[in-house]
């Protein structure tokens, strides 16, 4: 397996892990990288993973953000109209 697929697939399954695993094991992967017990090649790696699943978190937050104004531009107009409704009855 070459380097790019080995990335590609390494993307693929930090695509399908939840917000809370992903922050558990960003977490994990900088203990590691702090503790200076890694060799080069390892820091290396487990950097580049670590970037990953920061992408994978600010993704999965950014969706949140925009679900939560939706909801709130939701219930907003609704409150506006059932307050129509209620002056012009």
């Amino acid at each position: 397996m070459s380097g790019e697929e080995k990335v590609q697939e390494q993307g693929a399954e930090i695509d399908q892990m939840s917000f809370e695993d992903s922050m558990k094991e960003l977490e994990d992967l900088v203990k590691q990288l702090e503790s200076g017990q890694l060799d080069l090649d390892k820091s290396l790696e487990v950097y580049e993973r670590a970037t990953a699943l920061r992408d994978h978190c600010r993704k999965i937050l950014d969706e949140s953000e925009r679900k939560v104004q939706k909801i709130m531009e939701n219930g907003r107009k609704e409150d506006f109209e059932d307050e129509q409704r209620r002056l012009d009855q």
